[in-house]
């Protein structure tokens, strides 16, 4: 009888199994087939989410004397020159960084060749003139951008008053308090690491997207959406404009291209380069 019953189950539920096998064999075939209606080739780009060298202190976290780091001490120096030939393994065509066109970066490159600035700690000099340089490069790219905030508060500024009021990543609540500890103890993480190391620990996937997760609390909630409207409009309009940038230098799908930003960037310009076409996202932990 029970023999009976199991040859009935079995034939009820074998071909069942062998149909939803099927059907997602076919899936992940559908899924593999959608490549072949975009390029098989894109512009490389590798991000390189870095904290700033020269602590200008205009984040809401600052880091204490005790543990900024000095990248033009001996010891950082040499970290630095292991940092720096680990990203020429990547080959870039290009690099683009954080800074405005007036900041006249090309420009401040030329004087860079001929030994200017070779004290600044800014990593726009210290990684982004010291690769240009030695991969023989003539032009660095400024792509960073403002946001839609400056036009918003122009065309009607009562609202740009109202909505940002209260609106500086300054919270108490219990989510924002556990990143004010992490943040510290991220700080001595680096004081107390080597630069390569940190950097491959800090570009990682999961890392970035817990620094983003900090727009995502606290003034995040400000009167029901009012928040979300002002992260929209500030933070996500200037990554989105930054990202736009990169779109109007890149001329070739053999484009390769370094990005050197602030890494609090990397989670949604990571998000926005591995949802394009265009572009094929390199992972900082890979090179080889």
């Amino acid at each position: 009888m029970k023999k009976t019953i199991f040859s009935r189950l079995a034939a009820l539920i074998i071909p069942s199994l062998i149909g939803i096998s099927s059907v997602f064999a076919q899936h992940n075939q559908n899924l593999s087939s959608t490549k072949s209606y975009f390029p098989q080739q894109s512009a490389k780009v590798l991000f390189v989410g870095t904290f700033h060298f020269h602590y200008p202190g205009l984040d809401a976290h600052v880091t204490a004397n005790d543990d900024q780091v000095d990248v033009l001490s001996a010891s950082r120096q040499k970290e630095l020159t292991d940092l720096v030939n680990y990203i020429k393994k990547f080959r870039p065509t290009k690099i683009a960084i954080e800074a405005f066109p007036e900041w006249k970066a090309t420009q401040k490159l030329k004087a860079y060749k001929n030994g200017a600035y070779r004290a600044e700690r800014d990593e726009r000099y210290q990684l982004g003139m010291r690769l240009a340089t030695e991969l023989k490069l003539d032009t660095i790219y400024s792509i960073d951008d403002n946001s839609m905030v400056s036009a918003l508060s122009k065309i009607d500024p009562e609202y740009f008053k109202a909505l940002f009021k209260d609106y500086d990543y300054k919270s108490e609540d219990p989510y924002s308090k556990m990143y004010e500890h992490w943040y510290k103890a991220e700080d001595s993480l680096r004081a107390n690491t080597s630069l390569l190391v940190y950097f491959k620990l800090t570009n990682s996937k999961r890392y970035q997207q817990l620094m983003h997760g900090a727009y995502l609390v606290g003034d995040f909630k400000l009167d029901d959406k009012r928040g979300a409207d002002a992260l929209a409009i500030n933070w996500y309009s200037r990554n989105l404009r930054i990202f736009r940038n990169l779109q109007e230098i890149t001329e070739s799908p053999k484009d390769r291209i370094l990005v050197i930003f602030g890494n609090g960037h990397g989670a949604i310009l990571r998000q926005l380069l591995e949802s394009s076409p265009e572009y094929e996202f390199i992972e900082f932990d890979s090179l080889k």
